[in-house]
Protein backbone atom coordinates (compact mmCIF):
# COMPACT_ATOMS: atom_id res chain seq x y z
CA UNK A 1 0.00 0.00 0.00
CA UNK A 2 2.64 2.51 0.99
CA UNK A 3 4.55 1.60 -2.64
CA UNK A 4 1.12 3.03 -3.81
CA UNK A 5 1.18 6.12 -2.09
CA UNK A 6 4.63 6.88 -3.55
CA UNK A 7 4.15 6.45 -6.85
CA UNK A 8 1.13 8.74 -6.45
CA UNK A 9 2.66 11.36 -5.10
CA UNK A 10 5.82 11.11 -7.33
CA UNK A 11 3.81 11.29 -10.29
CA UNK A 12 4.16 15.37 -10.97
CA UNK A 13 6.57 16.81 -13.24
CA UNK A 14 10.04 18.17 -11.84
CA UNK A 15 11.12 21.56 -11.05
CA UNK A 16 13.51 23.94 -13.67
CA UNK A 17 16.70 25.23 -12.90
CA UNK A 18 17.01 28.74 -13.79
CA UNK A 19 20.13 29.89 -11.99
CA UNK A 20 22.93 28.78 -10.01
CA UNK A 21 25.51 30.91 -7.96
CA UNK A 22 28.01 29.85 -6.17
CA UNK A 23 28.69 30.68 -2.23
CA UNK A 24 31.19 28.79 -0.08
CA UNK A 25 28.61 29.27 2.73
CA UNK A 26 25.96 27.55 1.25
CA UNK A 27 26.26 24.50 3.61
CA UNK A 28 22.66 24.71 5.37
CA UNK A 29 20.55 26.99 3.47
CA UNK A 30 19.58 29.95 1.72
CA UNK A 31 17.02 32.82 2.48
CA UNK A 32 15.94 35.72 -0.65
CA UNK A 33 14.57 38.65 -0.80
CA UNK A 34 14.07 41.43 -3.60
CA UNK A 35 17.66 41.98 -4.17
CA UNK A 36 20.01 39.21 -2.66
CA UNK A 37 20.12 35.98 -1.49
CA UNK A 38 21.59 34.90 1.73
CA UNK A 39 23.43 31.47 1.71
CA UNK A 40 23.61 29.94 5.70
CA UNK A 41 26.12 27.75 7.08
CA UNK A 42 26.55 26.87 10.55
CA UNK A 43 27.96 29.87 11.97
CA UNK A 44 28.06 32.18 9.10
CA UNK A 45 25.46 34.46 6.71
CA UNK A 46 26.52 35.94 2.99
CA UNK A 47 24.81 38.07 1.43
CA UNK A 48 25.22 37.93 -2.36
CA UNK A 49 23.64 40.41 -4.91
CA UNK A 50 20.62 38.30 -6.74
CA UNK A 51 22.08 40.72 -10.25
CA UNK A 52 25.73 40.19 -10.16
CA UNK A 53 26.73 37.13 -7.97
CA UNK A 54 28.63 39.28 -5.65
CA UNK A 55 29.01 39.13 -2.25
CA UNK A 56 28.09 42.42 -0.53
CA UNK A 57 28.17 41.85 3.75
CA UNK A 58 28.85 38.46 5.81
CA UNK A 59 28.09 38.04 9.42
CA UNK A 60 30.21 35.54 11.03
CA UNK A 61 29.32 34.10 14.52
CA UNK A 62 31.10 32.70 17.51
CA UNK A 63 30.68 28.76 16.72
CA UNK A 64 30.22 28.28 20.19
CA UNK A 65 27.00 30.36 20.54
CA UNK A 66 25.76 29.65 17.41
CA UNK A 67 26.77 25.95 16.37
CA UNK A 68 24.44 25.14 14.31
CA UNK A 69 22.24 27.73 12.39
CA UNK A 70 19.97 25.57 10.07
CA UNK A 71 17.93 27.48 8.01
CA UNK A 72 16.36 31.56 7.67
CA UNK A 73 13.72 33.46 6.09
CA UNK A 74 13.37 36.95 5.18
CA UNK A 75 10.29 37.91 7.00
CA UNK A 76 9.00 41.34 7.01
CA UNK A 77 12.58 43.29 7.52
CA UNK A 78 13.77 40.76 9.78
CA UNK A 79 15.94 37.79 8.92
CA UNK A 80 14.76 35.22 10.94
CA UNK A 81 17.14 32.15 11.62
CA UNK A 82 16.09 28.67 12.95
CA UNK A 83 19.49 27.66 15.08
CA UNK A 84 19.82 24.58 17.43
CA UNK A 85 22.86 22.77 19.54
CA UNK A 86 22.61 20.15 17.07
CA UNK A 87 24.22 17.48 17.45
CA UNK A 88 24.93 17.59 21.00
CA UNK A 89 21.57 16.30 23.25
CA UNK A 90 19.52 17.27 24.64
CA UNK A 91 18.05 19.06 22.09
CA UNK A 92 17.80 22.74 22.53
CA UNK A 93 16.41 25.53 19.99
CA UNK A 94 16.71 29.59 19.37
CA UNK A 95 15.23 32.04 17.08
CA UNK A 96 17.76 34.02 15.76
CA UNK A 97 16.96 37.34 14.30
CA UNK A 98 18.94 39.73 12.11
CA UNK A 99 19.16 42.90 10.20
CA UNK A 100 19.24 41.80 6.56
CA UNK A 101 20.49 45.36 5.87
CA UNK A 102 23.18 45.99 7.92
CA UNK A 103 24.20 42.21 8.79
CA UNK A 104 23.79 42.25 11.96
CA UNK A 105 22.66 40.28 14.77
CA UNK A 106 19.29 41.63 16.82
CA UNK A 107 17.96 39.48 19.19
CA UNK A 108 17.33 35.68 20.43
CA UNK A 109 14.27 34.21 21.23
CA UNK A 110 14.70 30.99 22.87
CA UNK A 111 12.29 28.14 22.87
CA UNK A 112 13.94 25.83 25.27
CA UNK A 113 13.11 22.31 25.30
CA UNK A 114 11.16 21.46 22.43
CA UNK A 115 9.60 17.71 20.11
CA UNK A 116 13.18 18.39 18.50
CA UNK A 117 15.48 20.12 17.13
CA UNK A 118 14.59 23.40 15.15
CA UNK A 119 15.10 23.14 11.67
CA UNK A 120 13.28 25.76 10.15
CA UNK A 121 10.58 29.12 10.94
CA UNK A 122 8.27 30.66 8.84
CA UNK A 123 5.23 33.40 9.30
CA UNK A 124 1.86 32.08 7.90
CA UNK A 125 -2.12 33.59 9.18
CA UNK A 126 -0.35 36.06 12.00
CA UNK A 127 1.71 32.78 13.45
CA UNK A 128 4.45 31.25 13.53
CA UNK A 129 5.38 27.73 12.10
CA UNK A 130 8.53 25.55 13.03
CA UNK A 131 9.70 22.09 12.17
CA UNK A 132 11.20 19.91 14.51
CA UNK A 133 13.93 17.33 13.70
CA UNK A 134 14.32 14.04 14.89
CA UNK A 135 16.63 11.67 14.21
CA UNK A 136 17.69 7.70 13.95
CA UNK A 137 21.73 8.11 15.08
CA UNK A 138 23.92 11.14 15.19
CA UNK A 139 21.76 14.16 17.25
CA UNK A 140 19.04 11.84 18.33
CA UNK A 141 17.83 11.05 21.40
CA UNK A 142 17.18 7.60 23.20
CA UNK A 143 13.46 6.46 22.90
CA UNK A 144 12.82 8.88 19.65
CA UNK A 145 13.99 8.32 15.87
CA UNK A 146 13.04 9.99 12.97
CA UNK A 147 9.31 9.43 13.21
CA UNK A 148 9.09 11.79 15.81
CA UNK A 149 9.84 14.97 13.80
CA UNK A 150 7.13 17.71 14.02
CA UNK A 151 5.79 20.47 13.21
CA UNK A 152 4.54 23.20 15.79
CA UNK A 153 2.35 26.39 15.53
CA UNK A 154 2.83 29.02 17.61
CA UNK A 155 1.56 32.40 18.89
CA UNK A 156 3.56 36.00 19.04
CA UNK A 157 4.43 35.08 22.32
CA UNK A 158 5.71 31.77 21.33
CA UNK A 159 3.20 29.64 22.89
CA UNK A 160 2.44 26.69 20.96
CA UNK A 161 -1.05 26.50 19.35
CA UNK A 162 -0.98 23.72 17.07
CA UNK A 163 0.68 20.50 16.38
CA UNK A 164 1.21 18.12 13.84
CA UNK A 165 3.09 14.87 12.70
CA UNK A 166 4.34 14.08 9.05
CA UNK A 167 2.68 11.30 7.31
CA UNK A 168 4.42 8.10 6.36
CA UNK A 169 5.36 8.81 3.15
CA UNK A 170 7.38 11.43 3.69
CA UNK A 171 8.60 10.16 6.89
CA UNK A 172 10.42 7.00 5.10
CA UNK A 173 11.57 9.63 2.26
CA UNK A 174 13.44 11.22 5.69
CA UNK A 175 14.64 8.77 8.10
CA UNK A 176 17.24 8.14 8.91
CA UNK A 177 17.54 12.11 9.00
CA UNK A 178 14.40 14.56 9.35
CA UNK A 179 13.01 17.37 8.31
CA UNK A 180 15.70 20.03 7.05
CA UNK A 181 13.61 22.84 5.17
CA UNK A 182 10.18 23.99 5.34
CA UNK A 183 8.28 27.52 3.69
CA UNK A 184 4.79 28.10 2.64
CA UNK A 185 3.93 28.59 -0.76
CA UNK A 186 2.05 31.38 -2.45
CA UNK A 187 -0.71 28.04 -2.83
CA UNK A 188 -1.26 28.06 1.35
CA UNK A 189 0.84 24.66 1.08
CA UNK A 190 4.02 23.73 3.05
CA UNK A 191 6.95 22.56 1.10
CA UNK A 192 9.31 20.83 2.74
CA UNK A 193 12.58 18.89 2.48
CA UNK A 194 14.30 16.37 4.43
CA UNK A 195 18.53 16.30 4.53
CA UNK A 196 19.51 14.33 1.46
CA UNK A 197 17.01 13.30 -1.28
CA UNK A 198 16.57 16.22 -4.21
CA UNK A 199 13.03 15.76 -3.58
CA UNK A 200 10.56 18.56 -2.03
CA UNK A 201 7.48 17.27 -0.34
CA UNK A 202 4.27 19.44 -0.81
CA UNK A 203 1.86 19.08 2.14
CA UNK A 204 -1.55 19.97 3.70
CA UNK A 205 -2.95 21.49 7.17
CA UNK A 206 -5.78 18.52 7.28
CA UNK A 207 -8.80 19.78 8.25
CA UNK A 208 -9.41 16.61 10.43
CA UNK A 209 -6.88 14.91 12.80
CA UNK A 210 -3.08 15.75 13.26
CA UNK A 211 -1.20 14.14 10.54
CA UNK A 212 -0.46 16.19 7.33
CA UNK A 213 -1.63 15.36 4.31
CA UNK A 214 0.75 14.76 1.39
CA UNK A 215 -0.40 15.91 -1.94
CA UNK A 216 3.08 16.14 -4.34
CA UNK A 217 6.34 15.51 -4.32
CA UNK A 218 8.16 17.54 -6.66
CA UNK A 219 12.12 16.21 -8.24
CA UNK A 220 14.14 19.34 -7.42
CA UNK A 221 17.89 19.97 -8.45
CA UNK A 222 19.14 20.32 -4.74
CA UNK A 223 20.44 17.22 -2.00
CA UNK A 224 17.64 18.64 0.34
CA UNK A 225 18.48 21.24 3.25
CA UNK A 226 16.81 24.43 3.92
CA UNK A 227 14.95 26.03 0.99
CA UNK A 228 13.14 29.16 0.43
CA UNK A 229 10.38 31.02 -1.87
CA UNK A 230 11.12 34.21 -3.69
CA UNK A 231 8.10 36.11 -2.41
CA UNK A 232 7.53 38.71 -5.77
CA UNK A 233 7.59 35.40 -8.41
CA UNK A 234 5.53 32.57 -7.87
CA UNK A 235 6.63 29.65 -7.68
CA UNK A 236 10.66 30.19 -7.37
CA UNK A 237 12.29 28.36 -5.05
CA UNK A 238 15.84 28.66 -3.87
CA UNK A 239 17.61 25.94 -2.24
CA UNK A 240 21.18 25.07 -1.94
CA UNK A 241 23.70 22.14 -3.68
CA UNK A 242 26.07 21.10 -0.11
CA UNK A 243 28.74 19.68 -2.66
CA UNK A 244 28.69 22.09 -4.69
CA UNK A 245 28.30 25.08 -2.56
CA UNK A 246 26.31 26.66 -4.61
CA UNK A 247 22.68 28.34 -3.91
CA UNK A 248 20.05 27.18 -6.43
CA UNK A 249 16.94 28.93 -8.15
CA UNK A 250 14.32 26.95 -9.23
CA UNK A 251 10.81 27.39 -10.72
CA UNK A 252 8.31 24.31 -9.32
CA UNK A 253 5.44 23.27 -11.18
CA UNK A 254 2.06 24.71 -10.15
CA UNK A 255 0.60 21.53 -7.60
CA UNK A 256 -2.38 20.30 -8.88
CA UNK A 257 -4.79 18.14 -6.23
CA UNK A 258 -7.89 16.18 -7.83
Amino acid sequence: MLDILFAAALALTPSQTLARLPAPEANQGVAVDGGFVYAVGNSEIAKYDRATGQQVAKWTGDPATFPHLNSCAVIGVELVCASSNYPATPMSSTVEVFDPVNMVHLRSQSLGKQPGSLTWVDRKDGAWWAGFANYDGRGGEPGRDHRFTTVLRFDDRWRVTGAWIFPKTVLERFKPRSVSGGAWGADGRLYVTGHDHPEVYVLEIPRLGNELKHVATIGVAIEGQAIAFDRSRPGVLYGISRGKREVVEMQLPRVEVK
